[in-house]
């Protein structure tokens, strides 16, 4: 049956098509399955864990058929995540995408030195902002106003919650993506050592 496009919470059966959404949004916003031979190592950093341990902070954009064309997914306490991550995700994935010995000579072997230090996500600067998100959308449903609903859900959840800040971490040279969260009310905040990546902020709230 097919209905009208919007959002809607994640179901279990979404999995294969947020895995495909990540891998083609993963290379600073364009397709990045040329990058990665296997196609499900990014998304099993940045989509999959969040939709299993977290699946009520999970909402996808349904082109209207069902399927999953766009996401926004995250946790509402960073520490306590990476916790849940290191005790009861890694062991599910380590042996598909071990981690690399010596320094890394690949994007997959970056992407997998990623995957096994999860407490890279724990940073001081950020302790005001416990929450983090990550939010994708295909080509063809970008700039159609889903990326702003997408984020007002995400963002009422984590209110409803009792969260008061969220950060995300995006490369400094993505400029669409900036200029969409600019828009979006987050602000950049300084951390030590941020490498390719820049930090932004901001509160819950609708008006913050």
């Amino acid at each position: 049956m097919t209905s009208l496009p919007g959002l809607r919470p994640y179901r279990p059966e979404d999995s294969a098509a947020l895995s495909e959404i990540c891998i083609r949004t993963a290379a600073g916003g364009d397709d990045a399955r040329d990058i990665y031979p296997d196609h499900d190592l990014v998304p099993s950093i940045f989509a999959t864990p969040y939709a299993e341990l977290e699946p009520d902070l999970t909402f996808v954009v349904d082109d209207g058929t069902g399927r999953a064309v766009g996401y926004i997914l995250g946790t509402a306490d960073t520490p306590r995540f990476v916790k849940e991550y290191r005790e009861h995700w890694l062991p599910r994935v380590a042996d598909r995408f071990p981690l690399p010995e010596g320094p890394p000579r690949t994007p997959s072997d970056e992407m997998a030195a990623l995957l096994h230090n999860p407490e890279r996500m724990v940073l001081p600067e950020l302790a005001g902002h416990p929450a983090h998100l990550h939010i994708d959308l295909l080509p063809d449903w970008q700039r159609k106003g889903y990326g702003r609903e997408l984020m007002h859900t995400f963002l009422a959840a984590l209110d409803a919650k009792g969260v008061e800040g969220v950060h995300l971490s995006m490369l400094t040279s993505n400029t669409r993506a900036r200029a969409f969260y600019d828009r979006v009310g987050f602000t950049e905040i300084p951390v030590a050592d941020p490498g390719p990546v820049t930090y932004l902020v901001r509160g819950t709230k609708a008006d913050s």
